[in-house]
């Protein structure tokens, strides 16, 4: 049984700095005291103050803590510490402070005990709420050894005024998994913030599976805490359990790892801790080897990291090595938390947004290290699942890890990233059976008109019409050796929640994956009209177990059986994780850390070269394709040039045959033409892709990207959609007047229409984004010409309220077109004065937001803009007032929730089940083959909403949205260190 972990207190000291007195003033106030993150002897808190009496003229927050807490730095507020007693007095820049007014303070500390209860402003004691009632639960995942248990750890965060009853149950999972001991739990006011322990059991049983099951801590009236448990099965190899394998040290304190044994040894077993690579103030607190007998293997015993203090700011890192002869070694990577503060405070809020992210108590990461898409389970979007991800979610990872290095130097988690990416997510050679060796590039792929409806399909293939030749294959195979492709495919269902991976093992194995989590599968199928709630889930590698007895094919193409396999990526991702591996190269070599990160750059070079299937026509026609029987491409006639929506291959489990095609869809919101300009002969050498005509291509699309942001750009600056050379999804002829671009034509909502592509602020900022970086980089002078005119409109567009009140463009409405057709090498579409944008809606979505003031960082740093540098300031600084324990976020209400009970085309020639027993007929719904949502602790709301209630809010922690906040905020410290 796990033992609770004793902390260790910092004994920095944080020097006393001189403040002005404050005026004279009737003062009240109200104090709401939150702890954003704890972990490894540390702990950060934000104090969120709101001025109830006179205006302030300066001002000095102070309270005691109850226990051993050290403030180690601060920012919006000058701390000083006496023993337990604390005051913060005003910044230079927040002294003045309106009635009403609401403001932020934070602190990172060292130590544990209590939160405070008493604070006072300018010594009047404040009054009102200040704490809010929540659930501390540490850890939220524990691995049960077979035959024994494991206890996470209960509290309250605040004092209640009477008792309160905190429950534990189980959820849907391996039945072996219980609740021991622990439930109900009952905290008083007087013993609310002392841990009281729950056990999880594990059942000793045959298999060698190790299982897993949910288990939610409730109370009422609070939000609950779900803490996933996963069985350790004894019935197999011995093994080292160590948790975690990551953490952060506290400079001047220590931080400890758990180490057991996965099964009873007949013998004594002898565990020898040592110290690898990294910064040397990261030691062991003592060697001494640890000593497992039949008796003792499955209780915890500790190993202790220090982290000594320094003069520097860097957080620097150091890998441990757990090993015991005959048994895989486990390496443990610590990471020194710095307590000399960064040059401002929003390279600080980068540490402690990126510090909640990898927390892992926060629960953005399984247990594989995968970044979920959110931490909450019930989302549906584009994924229909929060603990699905995607491709996108694993390029912000990567570029996330890359802002870390930039600030601390250390380079080791970017390159974990990436290998987590690369085992996960890009599909191995195993993955892809056959390795594609039958593939046929003057034959890529059998014809398949697209439908407008779900209820057009299943469509016939036809052999009649004729595709054009892949010139890319050739020189793939010869510049790596062989025919697999390597692309990140788009969604993983990390949890395995659809059960797709239900019975794989060591006696069945399907793609080369044997294991039962981390699945990869599709949903989008049938055309521009099939938005989520009308698409199947199904797997990537269909061996026929699942769906009919010929498993999903036959539901997209008429006559279409299983026991094949197909991928499809994403380009704007992978071109993200491009772009990211730039930023970590242009880094790393101004810190001359550039030798560390050769093996991820040879292979974002790698992932580069494939991309250019993203300039491909599906079926390698000719761009101004007008009909199905046109003339099909040859060499690379067929290439647009820019990155279209996706691309895919597959092929016969059995080698017989193979397919690739690229997308006949190209929109404004998925170019990137700073990666096009990384990939290309101007890149750094060390990006360079091995084909020969790759860096040609990509200089080709560079000039191209710029050139369909200009000719979609509407008269008032916003981009419109993008331009299609399969019109109608089948080659047809476009309306009379339809203008074109290289002969495609335009395309107000490309790809699909529910909702309309085009509406969604997200990609403007998004592509925009990504311009604002190429001209910051090289100074294109067209690349400016379309951010002026795009950041003056958004700008115009943009509110910035009191508080942390702001709003930015949501949706938007069309009219027109581009003025005239394009296809001039080289040359500058005109104005469009005829094109229109109007904002239908606004948002203070904070994802969005990130986005777009990362947008105008880069173009303001280049530009000189004082208006976009104030914009984005404005939003920073009003999101920063948004922080909570996980991040910072708004609440959202989805109105669209109330499709839940949407009918999802089936033809009446299928029948089938999903592995949890689903049926899939004619009379399928949305939720009726995704039953298990209904046992989602949020469920009920949604419920409640079909039935004729309000529409529900929640508040979600997407893991894009999360990290590109982290990366705002670490772009404006770095790009404007004067604040």
């Amino acid at each position: 049984m796990r033992k609770p972990a004793l902390w260790a207190a910092l004994a920095t000291l944080l020097t006393g700095m001189a403040v002005a007195a404050p005026a004279q003033a009737a003062v009240a106030c109200t104090v709401t005291y939150n702890k954003t993150w704890e972990g490894g002897g540390g702990f950060g808190a934000s104090i969120a103050i709101t001025n109830q009496g006179d205006a302030l003229n300066g001002w000095t927050l102070t309270f005691t803590f109850p226990g051993n807490q050290r403030i180690t730095n601060a920012w919006d507020g000058v701390p000083t510490q006496n023993g337990a007693n604390v005051s913060i007095a005003n910044a230079s820049y927040n002294a003045n402070k309106a009635s009403g007014a609401q403001w932020t303070v934070g602190f990172n500390g060292s130590g544990s005990g209590a939160n405070p209860d008493t604070f006072a402003i300018n010594g009047t004691t404040c009054t009102g709420p200040q704490q809010p009632q929540s659930l501390m639960v540490t850890p939220t995942s524990v691995s049960v050894p077979e035959g024994d248990d494991e206890t996470f750890a209960v509290r309250l965060q605040s004092q209640p005024s009477s008792n309160v009853t905190v429950t534990t149950t189980a959820g849907t999972g391996d039945s072996d998994l219980t609740v021991a001991s622990g439930t109900p739990l009952t905290f008083t006011p007087s013993n609310w913030n002392t841990p009281q322990l729950v056990s999880i059991a594990a059942a000793q049983d045959s298999d060698t599976t190790n299982g897993t099951r949910p288990f939610t801590v409730a109370s009422a009236g609070l939000t609950s805490v779900t803490v996933n448990a996963t069985e350790s099965d004894n019935d197999g190899a011995q093994a080292l359990v160590v948790t975690p394998t990551s953490l952060n040290v506290p400079e001047g304190a220590q931080a400890i790892v758990n180490v057991k044994l996965q099964a009873q040894p007949s013998g004594s077993v002898t565990v020898t801790p040592s110290a690898g690579a990294g910064d040397a103030d990261l030691t062991l607190a003592g060697t001494a080897a640890l000593t497992f007998t039949s008796t003792n293997w499955n209780v915890d015993q500790q190993v202790r990291i220090n982290a000594a203090d320094d003069a520097d700011d860097d957080n620097g890192s150091r890998t441990f090595t757990i090993a015991s002869s005959g048994v895989p070694s486990v390496t443990v990577t610590a990471t020194e938390v710095d307590d000399d503060a960064p040059s401002n405070s929003y390279l600080t809020e980068f540490q402690t947004q990126y510090d909640k992210i990898k927390n892992p108590a926060n629960g953005y990461f399984s247990p594989e290290g995968i970044p979920y898409h959110s931490v909450e389970t019930l989302l549906v979007e584009a994924p229909d699942h929060g603990h699905q991800t995607t491709s996108e979610a694993f390029s912000y990872w990567l570029w996330m890890e890359a802002q870390y290095g930039r600030l601390t130097k250390n380079w080791a988690p970017f390159n974990n990233a990436w290998n987590i990416m690369e085992q996960y997510i890009i599909p191995s050679t195993a993955n892809q059976p056959g390795g594609q060796s039958t593939y046929n590039p003057a034959d890529p792929a059998d014809y398949a008109p697209e439908r407008n409806l779900p209820s057009q399909y299943p469509v016939p293939l036809s052999t009649t019409v004729v595709a054009g030749q892949d010139p890319l294959s050739a020189e793939l195979q010869s510049s790596y050796g062989n025919k697999s492709m390597y692309a990140m495919h788009w969604l993983l269902d990390v949890d395995d929640v659809y059960g797709f991976g239900t019975g794989r093992g060591s006696s069945l194995s399907e793609c080369g994956d044997n294991t039962k989590r981390v699945t990869y599968i599709n949903t989008y199928q049938r055309g521009p009209q099939e938005s989520v709630w009308e698409t199947i889930p199904h797997p990537s590698c269909d061996t026929q177990r699942y769906g009919s007895s010929t498993g999903f094919p036959s539901l997209f193409i008429q006559g279409s059986t299983g026991n094949q396999w197909r991928y499809t990526a994403a380009p704007d991702a992978d071109a993200r994780a491009v772009q990211a591996a730039y930023w970590a190269l242009t880094w790393a070599t101004e810190q001359g850390n550039q030798s560390q990160l050769s093996a991820t750059m040879a292979k974002a070079a790698k992932l580069g070269d494939y991309l250019r299937y993203a300039m491909y026509d599906k079926y390698f026609k000719n761009p101004g394709c007008t009909s199905p029987t046109c003339a099909a491409g040859s060499g690379k006639s067929s290439s647009a040039y820019l990155l279209n929506w996706y691309f895919a291959w597959g092929g016969a489990m059995d080698g017989a045959w193979a397919w690739r095609i690229g997308s006949s869809h190209n929109h404004g919101g998925y170019q990137n033409p700073l990666a096009a300009w990384v990939l290309s002969p101007q890149g750094p050498s060390a990006l360079r892709p091995q084909s020969p005509t790759a860096d040609d291509d990509w200089a080709k699309s560079l000039t191209r990207q710029v050139q369909f942001y200009t000719w979609l750009q509407s008269a008032e600056g916003a981009i419109a959609g993008g331009a299609t050379n399969s019109w109608d999804g089948d080659y047809q002829q476009p309306p009379a007047g339809t203008p074109s671009f290289f002969g495609m034509a335009y395309d107000p909502d490309p790809v699909y229409h529910d909702p309309p592509s085009n509406q969604w602020f997200g990609f403007q900022a998004w592509g925009m984004e990504r311009l604002a970086e190429l001209y910051y980089v090289t100074g294109d002078t067209k690349a400016k010409a379309v951010l002026d005119k795009w950041a003056a409109w958004a700008i115009s567009e943009t509110t910035l309220g009191s508080g942390s009140t702001y709003q930015i463009p949501n949706e938007m409405g069309w009219s027109g077109a581009p003025a005239a057709s394009f296809n001039t090498e080289g040359g500058t579409p005109g104005p469009n004065p005829g094109l229109h944008v109007t904002v239908r809606t606004y948002t203070n979505d904070v994802g969005v937001a990130a986005g777009y003031a990362r947008t105008l960082i880069y173009y303001a740093a280049k530009s000189g803009n004082a208006a976009a540098k104030a914009t984005a300031k404005g939003l920073l600084d009003r999101m920063l007032l948004l922080k909570g324990s996980k991040g910072i976020t708004v609440p959202e209400t989805r109105g669209d929730y109330n499709r839940f009970d949407d009918s999802v085309y089936v033809p009446s020639s299928f029948t089938g089940t999903m592995p949890n027993g689903d049926t899939i007929n004619s009379s399928s719904t949305f939720i009726g083959i995704r039953s298990f949502l209904k046992n989602d602790p949020e469920w009920s709301k949604v419920q409640s909403h079909l039935n004729g209630g309000p529409a529900p809010t929640f508040t979600y922690h997407r893991f894009w949205a999360q990290s590109d906040i982290a990366m705002a905020l670490a772009d404006y410290g770095s790009l404007f260190p004067n604040g």
